[in-house]
């Protein structure tokens, strides 16, 4: 039997692997799929959707899934691409009302659903819904197929994608259309950047309706050909068990060492917690599956990196370090820290990604802030700026929101294609390390993209910017220092509505043990015991005027804090910036000073 696939360049990429190699890996129970299975099952399963769609072409239509971690998600995705339709993920930890807002906004043609969330699919489209999805209920893959030719044939069409949702920290949740093109761009640009392989193994323990999840850990290591081991929903003991399963003294030979391991800071700072209580076996096997010679790359992004979490991971791991990066889900990643250790600074975020075109526009002047003016002349301060970006890795439009597609770009000033407002403000530094000079004056053959000044992330500017007493402050650079005392478990700097400055500096913060007694008389530490500790870190100014313990701070799936909700919740009042209320924007995924 002969079947065909369009011929894009992820299927390209994926048929032209070796037939017999791994592609995907189900952690738990072992099963594993070659890419020749793959390729066979993906063609086939774009047949069965379409003749499912009642008729309907699916082209351009919008197909969403609900489909657990696994083999059965990477085929599900590929076939809606295969079929030129647009993949629109859904999380399944979502209630049903926000479902059904994705599903009516997106004018989804049909919702698949796996068989672990077939119930809660029919759930969903019971009642409440304005559009009448089609109920598609494909059977699990329990065998890879074997026994069919699969052939590309040009595409019948540009008009598949994916569209992701953003968080809707503002308002209602966005849907971000990534034409196929934009994927392979951001593909293409990670691939270069930090050099996948057919050689990489990947712990995939992040959730798939995010933009970390699907582009970074799974459709570009599909097109180097690396091994994708699902472990899903993440557990800290039975990752430390995968990791070191090669390095035990009678070592599992079906678990080969994980190369590459891309997660989100609390994901590092529960391993780093858990890794006392392994036994001393475990423990001797860490610091060898860790250990740089084995684990190619650890990356960290989707929130800020605490500097005492990078130094703990580097330590545990006998001198692996934190790769920094920043994205969202409009833009996929544009900037990063380098693969040379040397080009990992701490607290940056790195430089521009290969295709991607950065820019920095005062937050005051709107100017653009050029290399070499990074300092303001007259008060010999750093000038901030909003990141702009442009190039082929940017999203298409907000699905049907042509107010806010128009709103979140600039006008096309240079013929060469309209900047995308992040509205993450950063500041721009001169990196002196050796080891870059060496890459920017051409004496090593490496990464040619890690070149000029680095970026430093301050935060969303409607969100993380404080304006207090006419100067601007970032939340989370005194996010890094609260979170360097030993007092500090978590925390969030946020700022309140204030007659006197504008606005004022507060902390919400989660005392870690020692925290708890370590205030007068040993009572919890407290607001005077802040002030103390960082008199020596921070300048007046940028110090808490107001401190709030708390058991926990609520976290997404992606490890973002809402700061619009949370000051509710703690102080009752809405967050203020530049005179409106506002929160966190575009469902920014903000990473290591703030990136995704």
């Amino acid at each position: 039997m002969a079947s065909t696939l369009p011929r894009l360049p992820i299927f390209e990429a994926i048929k032209t692997h070796d037939g017999q190699s791994t592609a995907v890996v189900h952690s738990l129970s072992g099963r594993s799929f070659t890419y020749g299975e793959l390729v066979n099952d993906v063609a086939a399963a774009k047949d069965k959707l379409q003749r499912n769609t009642n008729g309907k072409s699916a082209h351009g239509e919008r197909i969403a899934f609900l489909v657990e971690n696994g083999y059965d998600y990477v085929v599900t995705l590929l076939s809606i691409l295969a079929a030129h339709a647009i993949a629109v993920p859904l999380s399944p930890t979502f209630p049903a009302q926000e479902l059904r807002y994705i599903l009516d906004q997106s004018e989804s043609l049909m919702l698949l659903s796996s068989e672990k969330f077939q119930s809660q699919a029919d759930e969903v489209l019971k009642e409440g819904l304005e559009t009448k999805p089609i109920n598609y209920k494909p059977e699990k893959i329990m065998t890879g197929k074997t026994d069919d030719h699969v052939s590309l044939e040009d595409p019948e069409s540009d008009k598949g994608g994916m569209m992701l949702y953003t968080s809707g920290t503002t308002n209602r949740p966005k849907g971000v259309l990534l034409p196929q093109d934009v994927l392979t761009a951001q593909s293409m640009s990670l691939l270069k950047a930090w050099e996948y392989s057919s050689k990489d193994i990947l712990l995939h323990v992040l959730p798939l309706h995010h933009i970390h999840g699907t582009v970074n850990a799974l459709l570009t290591p599909l097109f180097a050909g690396s091994r994708i081991e699902f472990q899903f929903p993440f557990n800290a003991t039975a990752v430390w068990e995968r990791l070191v399963a090669p390095f035990l003294p009678n070592p599992d030979p079906s678990k080969q060492p994980i190369t590459f391991l891309t997660v989100v800071p609390t994901i590092y700072t529960c391993l780093i917690a858990s890794h006392p209580t392994l036994s001393s076996e475990l423990q001797t096997a860490t610091k060898t599956a860790l250990h740089p010679s084995n684990m190619r790359l650890n990356i960290s992004g989707s929130a800020a990196l605490p500097t005492p979490v990078k130094s703990a991971w580097t330590e545990l791991s006998g001198g692996n370090v934190l790769l920094e990066r920043y994205g969202m889900t409009e833009v996929g990643m544009a900037l990063s820290c380098g693969l040379d250790f040397h080009n990992r600074i701490d607290g940056s975020v790195g430089w521009p990604l290969p295709l991607v075109q950065a820019r920095l526009v005062d937050t005051e002047t709107g100017a653009v802030i050029l290399e070499g003016q990074e300092i303001d002349k007259e008060t010999g301060r750093e000038r901030q700026g909003e990141i702009q970006l442009r190039g082929p890795t940017i999203f298409r439009e907000y699905w049907r929101n042509p107010t806010a597609t128009l709103k979140e770009f600039t006008n096309d000033e240079d013929g060469r294609g309209k900047w995308f407002k992040t509205g993450d403000v950063a500041v721009r530094r001169p990196i002196t390390n050796t080891e870059v000079q060496d890459h920017q004056n051409g004496r090593i053959d490496s990464q040619d993209w890690v070149r000029g000044p680095a970026y430093f992330i301050f935060g969303r500017r409607s969100a993380d910017i404080i304006k207090t007493g006419g100067e601007k402050v970032s939340a989370l650079e005194i996010e890094r220092e609260l979170l360097s005392l030993p007092q500090v478990s978590e925390c969030a700097v946020v700022g309140l509505p204030s007659e006197a400055w504008g606005q004022k500096v507060a902390v919400v913060v989660v005392l870690s043990e020692l925290g708890k007694t370590a205030g007068r008389k040993g009572g919890e530490w407290g607001a005077l015991d802040m002030r103390r500790a960082l008199k020596e870190r921070l300048a007046n100014y940028k110090i808490p005027q107001e401190l709030k313990t708390v058991a926990s701070i609520p976290r997404n799936a992606m490890g973002k804090i809402n700061k619009k909700q949370l000051v509710i919740q703690i102080w009752g009042e809405p967050l203020e910036q530049n005179g409106r209320v506002d929160g966190q924007s575009n469902g920014a995924v903000v990473i290591p000073n703030g990136s995704v």
